[in-house]
């Protein structure tokens, strides 16, 4: 029987509002991997209007835009991270690994509490 692997996803709430989370970040993700919100869209299987909505509440919840657009030539232009958009990507993904590094005891006891 395979080992069950542990994830662990951070959340962020603010004012009673979620702020940043899983969904949040695997777009970001997205985007820079792709170069194209429609592209990341596709990919994370969701339609643009809500890859633009997510983007576009990023873009106000932070002191900078998390996306720019790449100007473009006759293919046309695209979207890359902002460097506030790497650093958002890099902090998140930072907090994940430690916090999972530093509860592994205890995520392992809660692992093993589930049946599936």
């Amino acid at each position: 029987m395979a080992k069950a692997q542990a994830h662990f996803h951070l959340r962020v709430v603010k004012g009673g509002i979620r702020a940043i989370g899983p969904g949040k970040i695997a777009l970001l993700e997205a985007i820079r991997d792709t170069g194209s919100i429609s592209a990341a869209a596709r990919k994370l299987r969701m339609s643009y209007r809500r890859a633009w909505v997510l983007v576009d509440d990023l873009n106000h919840r932070l002191s900078k835009a998390v996306v720019q657009a790449v100007p473009g030539g006759r293919s046309g232009g695209g979207t890359t991270l902002s460097p506030t958009g790497h650093k958002l990507v890099a902090l998140y993904r930072e907090i994940e690994r430690r916090a999972l590094r530093h509860t592994s005891a205890a995520t392992r006891a809660l692992l093993g509490l589930l049946t599936k």
